[in-house]
């Protein structure tokens, strides 16, 4: 992935006051302005993280790169939608990251690229987890992991990575408060990993 002026990009400071300094919100509100240098300090900033999240969700550099491409299309395009009442703007942009990595894989039709999660892509989001839990008859490991799971937590695992809902609105979904949401899933894959690995 390069930058825009043609460099590879490299992540060149750790996060610190810098970062406290630059006002994603604010970057985005001018974004929704039509401000192109407004996308580039997105870009200059976030790009390297954005490409590192690319990379472990879907495991080829050439899909990472067109995630992180497609994101950044999407951050320009839909930057008016962005309210920053609702939540905070990095987050809001690696939502569009993660969406467009999913879409991605969802449309990826080699089994190496998604592994167990291949039967978790042909969700509709009317499916109920539980439901969904049942489909994987062809994962069994990954099947048998879920199951493993407290109820709760094995359907905030599916609604956040088959439905891609956000950890705010999968609070929202389930009636629990944000942290609940978020620790659900962190512990939650760290138990998969170790049940899978």
């Amino acid at each position: 992935m390069f930058s825009w002026s043609g460099e590879p990009i490299v992540q060149t400071h750790a996060l610190g006051q810098d970062d406290i300094a630059f006002d994603v919100n604010e970057t985005l509100r001018r974004c929704a302005g039509g401000d192109r240098a407004a996308l580039r300090a997105i870009y200059d900033r976030e790009a390297a993280r954005m490409l590192g999240i690319a990379m472990r969700l879907l495991r080829r550099r050439a899909l990472a790169e067109e995630a992180v491409q497609d994101a950044f299309v999407q951050i320009w395009r839909k930057a008016a939608s962005f309210d920053p009442t609702r939540g905070d703007g990095r987050t809001w942009i690696y939502a569009v990251l993660r969406n467009r990595a999913l879409n991605i894989l969802r449309g990826e039709s080699r089994t190496d690229l998604v592994d167990d999660f291949e039967p978790m892509a042909l969700a509709s989001e009317d499916d109920d987890p539980e439901v969904l839990v049942g489909k994987l008859s062809d994962a069994g490991a990954l099947k048998r992991c879920l199951g493993r799971l407290e109820t709760d937590r094995r359907q905030a695992i599916v609604l956040a990575y088959v439905h891609g809902l956000s950890h705010g609105e999968l609070a929202g979904r389930m009636g629990v408060p944000l942290g609940t949401a978020k620790s659900w899933i962190r512990r939650s894959l760290v138990t998969l990993r170790e049940c899978l690995g």
